[in-house]
């Protein structure tokens, strides 16, 4: 595949961000207050009385949320050919988006922020943010498979942005909500889009390989 070297190098970038935080927030939290805090307010002087489009927007990488449309993009994909780019999405969200960040959670077992009240309710520890990544994996995975939706380059670009921007917007309600450090969120961003990036290049070379066994198979 084309490119597969600059997507590991972005993905071993992503990575190294993730790992690094990750080691600041289990070994030195406190430096990254002022960075936290600063965000949390420049969020609020930026986006005041958004409560009702926050609360909204957060809902679509609730986990409820997230497993319905996991379970609709993946039937549509395998009933209608997509095998390969089916397997992608449900492992990459069983695993990664499941496991992986529930995991994640457990070991850090950092505490929700308490420098605003919360406006939604969470039970769970707060790094890395599930919302973050589970969003990140699914509509980043949308974005890197929209060619399947829309041939056309114009529809297709427009989807993708879309897209894009209400991962932004899932990650900003977190911080905006009161129940995420952006450090958290960040985390969850660098961990899902690590994933994607090293898995692509995969995805791609297996989707191609397959796709010519069906053209052999239909001759």
């Amino acid at each position: 595949m084309k490119n597969k070297s600059l997507y590991q190098l972005i993905g071993s970038f992503t990575l190294l961000f993730f790992a690094a935080l990750c080691y600041i927030v289990r070994f030195y939290p406190e430096t990254l207050a002022g960075f936290d805090r600063g965000i949390i307010q420049a969020v609020h002087q930026l986006y005041p009385q958004l409560n009702g489009y926050f609360l909204w927007v957060t809902k679509f990488a609730n986990p409820t949320t997230i497993v319905l449309l996991t379970l609709v993009f993946t039937g549509l994909f395998y009933f209608n050919k997509q095998k390969i780019t089916a397997l992608w999405l449900v492992t990459t969200m069983a695993l990664v988006s499941g496991v992986g960040n529930h995991l994640l959670k457990l070991f850090f077992q950092r505490e929700r922020p308490t420098l605003l009240p919360h406006m939604v309710v969470e039970h769970s520890f707060s790094f890395p943010s599930g919302h973050s990544t589970a969003s990140t994996l699914l509509y980043g995975t949308l974005i890197a498979v929209m060619a399947l939706f829309f041939k056309e380059k114009t529809p297709r670009l427009i989807a993708q942005i879309i897209a894009g921007c209400l991962i932004l917007s899932i990650m900003i309600s977190r911080i905006y909500l009161g129940v995420h450090y952006p450090s958290d969120v960040l985390g969850g961003m660098f961990f899902g889009s690590s994933w994607l990036l090293f898995t692509y290049p995969y995805y791609k070379q297996k989707k191609l390989a397959y796709d010519l066994k069906a053209i052999r198979r239909n001759r």
